[in-house]
């Protein structure tokens, strides 16, 4: 098969406007970036909204594996062939990081016949988004610092800084660094970096629904406290407009089209395993607009971006999905059926009959939330024919629809099964139940996700977290979202612990209030909110020729 870069050379991309048209959008509401990348005006929702929903339906995956699931692939796949039966169908996607691109993941564009295009403009800058929120993140920063140093009028306690600075890659050398050192009107205090897409900034933007919503967003940010332990907003630093100005065009949300010509709205980038891992409101609201069918996904397995797209973003943005699509690879659950890494292509049943407990359990989360689910089976050459056979058996065993997707290597034709299966399955009627109320207590919210999600036998918390999270609870923050910020390649907060363990305890460890967004940010285990690049990163494969010609994205 050809690769990825060679399938994306082969292709004929339309030009956006044209596209656009086919939706509903108008000449006048694109801001275009070339012929074949556009912004939609922030006016277009205005014209659209009286109009009628579409159906939302969610791609998530089990649990993680170095296997890969191929959830990217599969959502794109899925639009393409909705829309081959004839369905008015739209996708809507995260915008990637640079750190995962040349990282360990690689891109986020999908892959074979299911891909996004431009894939490496999508990949590497794209429209600027990412950017704009970085440099928004570091203005405040800057001001804080210089506030500091110019008398510090606020009484800012330079020990109780909580804002830290941001920067679009992997660098674990930026966890801690050491600030204002220049001299000696300056106090030397800790600081540190997190990745742009666990920035507070980047979660608002994709939970804000206008210029206004972002200004009241940013208005209440916290970032330091002052000696009396008064909090110290980004409104009191009198930065909003400047921030505003910065994300005026990053607000809007991008438009790009699939290897088959359909249209993805691709906006907003938070991480699922320290953010809460969806693209933006803005993105999923208008796609709605303009489809009878909108396929989104959230970041990492059903414990992570499924849970946080159910309980924040839909609670959030009073949205309905309709149907949950799990994705799923026979590798991956061989891995959780304790098999190594190196031997996942060879056909063993016995590991797969002791790993599809992972899968098991992420269609019991669903269930929770009062939708139903298919499982797409992305399939691999290596699969045998006995592997896919004791997988159908049982779906079939368990009253699950399961269907072959093939759309890796023949695009929307090998995603029939599927798309058949999933519109069968949706029932127009059923309401979605997210797990907790926005007015339960903190600790309720933290306890239904550790326990009904996590299944956790026991909750520890560091004693100056649970003295924190009880302070929030009696104060102004109770009714917040809890996100969740926990490894992503195990349902518990070990990240070496694969398929579903039993007798587990969640560790939190720390908890980071983001008044900006409203969510009580829970740190587990050994989570980090600043990667750090693998022994051998994408970045020493990626290469360009004389010709402007990329290789190695992927």
């Amino acid at each position: 098969m050809l690769s990825d870069i060679e399938i994306i050379n082969q292709a004929k991309m339309v030009e956006m406007r044209k596209i656009a048209r086919h939706y509903g959008l108008k000449d006048e509401e694109l801001y275009l970036i070339g012929k074949h990348l556009a912004k939609v005006e922030l006016g277009a929702f205005k014209r659209l909204e009286n109009k009628k929903d579409g159906k939302l339906l969610l791609v998530s995956a089990i649990t993680p594996t170095p296997a890969g699931e191929g959830k990217s692939t599969t959502l794109i796949g899925m639009v393409d062939t909705l829309n081959k039966l004839g369905k008015k169908c739209i996708g809507t996607i995260r915008e990637p990081s640079l750190g995962p691109v040349f990282g360990v993941k690689g891109g986020a564009a999908g892959g074979g016949y299911s891909q996004l295009n431009p894939m490496v403009d999508m990949n590497l800058h794209f429209t600027g988004d990412l950017h704009a929120v970085t440099t928004a993140n570091n203005l405040v920063s800057a001001v804080i610092d210089n506030h500091i140093f110019q008398g510090n009028e606020l009484g800012i306690n330079p020990t109780k800084v909580v804002w830290k600075r941001c920067l679009d890659l992997n660098d674990r050398a930026l966890r801690k660094v050491t600030v204002a050192l220049e001299s000696k009107k300056e106090t030397p205090r800790e600081d540190g970096f997190n990745i742009t897409v666990a920035s507070e900034i980047m979660a608002s933007l994709c939970l804000s629904d206008s210029y206004h919503a972002l200004r009241e967003r940013l208005d209440r940010m916290i970032v330091a406290y002052d000696f009396s332990d008064k909090p110290i907003t980004i409104k009191d630093l009198q930065i909003t407009g400047s921030l505003l100005v910065l994300l005026k065009n990053a607000l809007k949300p991008n438009l790009i089209q699939t290897l088959e010509n359909n249209l993805f709205i691709c906006h907003g980038g938070p991480f699922a395993n320290i953010a809460h891992g969806c693209n933006s409101i803005l993105a999923t609201k208008l796609a709605l607009k303009l489809a009878d069918y909108v396929v989104t996904e959230a970041g990492f397995g059903v414990d992570l971006g499924t849970e946080k797209f159910l309980d924040i973003k839909c609670q959030e943005a009073k949205l309905n999905p309709s149907l949950v699509i799990i994705v799923a690879t026979i590798r991956a659950l061989k891995f959780h059926g304790g098999l190594d890494a190196a031997d996942l292509k060879t056909p063993n049943v016995s590991a797969l009959q002791r790993g599809i407990c992972n899968l098991e359990r992420h269609l019991e989360t669903i269930r929770k939330f009062n939708l139903p689910a298919v499982v797409a089976l992305n399939r691999f050459e290596s699969d045998s024919n006995e592997e896919i056979e004791f997988i159908m058996n049982w779906g079939k065993e368990h009253q699950v629809d399961v269907a072959l997707s093939e759309v890796f290597a023949k695009g929307s034709a090998g995603g029939l099964d599927l798309a058949e299966k999933v519109l069968k399955n949706i029932q127009p009627r059923r309401k979605y139940r997210p797990l907790y109320d926005i007015h339960e207590s903190l600790f309720t919210k933290i306890e239904k996700i550790c326990v009904e999600v996590y299944h956790a036998t026991n909750i520890e918390y560091a004693p100056e977290v649970f003295e924190q999270i009880k302070k929030y609870n009696q104060g102004n923050y109770q009714e917040y979202y809890v996100c969740m910020a926990k490894c992503q390649t195990s349902v518990t907060d070990n990240p070496k612990i694969a398929g579903v363990p039993k007798n587990h305890t969640i560790h939190i460890k720390e908890v980071r209030l983001a008044a900006g967004s409203k969510f009580l940010v829970c740190l587990t285990g050994s989570i980090m909110t600043m990667p750090g690049l693998n022994k051998e990163p994408q970045a020493i494969k990626i290469d360009m020729d004389d010709d402007g010609n990329v290789t190695g994205l992927m």
